[in-house]
């Protein structure tokens, strides 16, 4: 008769109840750092934020000049749209920062991937 062979169930046991609730150790979780993602610090995203809309006839776009003011469909204070590569991740407001607009993001948005 031939011994048993190991099964690959055999080793299940090993695993610590840490790992099962997707605990890591803290010393490898540690060890991670931002020279960890250092790869992706030079890939180009888009960033957009989209304060309002607007509809124009293309005749109306044509009569636009300088200092036109045209009206867009959100009105002051309600939340702006915050988009990364076309993919809407936040709303937040507008925030005047040294004489420059700014953007605060206040509610990050969370989507299923599937």
């Amino acid at each position: 008769m031939t011994e048993p062979t190991e099964s690959p169930f055999d080793t299940l046991d090993a695993v610590s109840d840490d790992d099962r609730a997707g605990g890591r150790d803290e010393q490898a979780t540690a060890a991670r750092s931002a020279a960890d993602l250092e790869a992706l610090f030079d890939v180009p995203v888009r960033v957009s934020a989209v304060l309002g809309r607007a509809k124009l006839e293309v005749s109306e776009l044509l009569k636009l000049d300088h200092g036109s003011v045209v009206e867009l469909d959100r009105k002051v204070g309600e939340a702006i749209e915050i988009f990364v590569n076309d993919r809407l991740i936040a709303r937040g407001e507008v925030v005047l920062v040294d004489d420059k607009l700014g953007i605060t993001m206040t509610e990050i948005i969370k989507q299923d991937r599937g």
